[in-house]
């Protein structure tokens, strides 16, 4: 013990044991001196602990603060501003989910999917609900921390256990870091979609594609333009609140001045099944009309469109296609208890042929065309697929369609 130590000691016993201080001032003393005998070491590791302790679950931001977490190669952490619309999608047999922004890979991580008995959902989504600080309303109110919801009977993306196996029931666990940065650059409406394999976005031009009005057109026709398609192109098919609209900007296509400051994306689906476009604007159903499909005996397959930044001084729109097969292989060792690791599997080079053949095969009406161009903004999206949406979609939902 050093001399300094010895002298506090005294001291304190002094304060203890003097006559006439009150017994408060004589335990307050005591406390202060008994603070300044902590070592350096310890008053430091606690006032760490406490910082770490409250922050996961409070209102910090988490993009400052820094875990201790070993990145990988094939691991990058997400841009902190997204360029253009942002694309989640989902590999099961590699179990990896890859970021792409305005069409190009930003970010890729490891992910643990729905084990056998759960398995996760394949298909077409987009977040609908988004929270910070989740707890699950089905299995015991387990944690699910930055959790974002793709449908409402319970799966979601949220940061959890990665095993480097499927092991969830049926959510999308994320690993922490990715989650956290995720969490904040996504909104109400971003595309997700999980397949068996690793897909991706790749550039298309079809004269079948939807373009925007010419630059000249006034922003108010496209907004006027809302309820005038729900009565003069087809059935209304409900009265779904409109969520909150995305922050983009449009650049060219109106002069700044009347330019809008928010622009909500439409969601086109056409159903081979049913024979039918369908059209919402944010969550709200607008309206659907008959379409023509050539060869209607023969598949489709799913294809996602995404319009991304426009062009030519608002005159032209930039498109890219997802185009998920519709069978892929079993992960290899599955069982019903322990799944064998995943071994990553290099990306196909996609090709837009399938979809360009599939978009020479549907024919729609000239007026809703017109419609359609009225409303297109970037970050809008075209969904074609052989079955109908899912019984998932309904009101506070994007188009949900199951491809198993």
């Amino acid at each position: 013990m050093t001399h300094q130590a010895s002298a506090l000691r005294i001291a304190i016993r002094r304060v203890m044991f003097a006559k006439g201080l009150p017994a408060m001032q004589r335990a307050i003393t005591t406390a202060v001196f008994a603070i300044f005998m902590l070592p350096a070491g310890i008053a430091h590791a606690q006032f760490w602990f406490g910082a770490q302790h409250t922050f996961w679950p409070g209102q910090h931001a988490p993009y400052k603060h820094k875990h201790h977490h070993r990145q990988t190669k094939s691991e990058t952490a997400p841009e902190p501003l997204p360029k253009g619309p942002l694309q989640i999608i989902i590999s099961i047999a590699d179990q990896r989910v890859s970021l792409f922004d305005n069409g190009a890979l930003i970010a890729r991580s490891s992910v643990s999917t729905g084990m056998a008995g759960h398995p996760t959902p394949l298909g077409v989504f987009s977040v609908i609900s988004k929270q910070r600080w989740h707890r699950s309303n089905i299995y015991s109110a387990a944690p699910m921390p930055y959790m974002q919801r793709i449908t409402w009977s319970g799966i979601a993306l949220h940061a959890g256990v990665v095993p480097g196996h499927p092991a969830s029931h049926g959510c999308i666990r994320l690993k922490i870091d990715f989650a956290v940065r995720l969490w904040h650059l996504t909104k109400r409406g971003t595309r997700v979609i999980i397949a068996h394999g690793d897909v991706q976005p790749v550039e298309i031009t079809n004269p079948h594609l939807f373009q925007p009005e010419a630059a000249s057109a006034s922003s108010d026709v496209a907004t006027k333009s809302i309820g005038t398609a729900a009565a003069t192109q087809g059935s209304q098919v409900s009265n779904a609140e409109t969520p909150e609209a995305a922050s983009l900007q449009v650049p060219g296509s109106v002069p700044a001045a009347s330019a809008p400051k928010k622009i909500v994306p439409i969601s086109i689906f056409v159903s081979r099944k049913l024979s039918k476009l369908f059209v919402r604007q944010g969550f709200t159903p607008l309206f659907d009309v008959p379409v023509k499909i050539e060869n209607p005996e023969e598949p489709l397959g799913t294809h996602v469109f995404t319009a991304m930044d426009f062009q030519n001084e608002g005159t032209a729109i930039r498109w890219t296609v997802v185009s998920i097969p519709d069978e892929f292989p079993r992960i290899a060792g599955a069982t019903k208890g322990r799944e064998a690791p995943v071994k990553q599997t290099a990306p196909s080079v996609p090709s837009p042929d399938q979809a360009n053949a599939v978009l020479n095969r549907i024919e729609i009406p000239q007026g809703t065309v017109e419609s359609i161009s009225k409303l297109l903004t970037p970050a809008s999206s075209l969904i074609i697929s052989d079955s109908g949406f899912s019984h998932e979609t309904g009101k506070d939902t994007d188009f949900i369609v199951l491809t198993h």
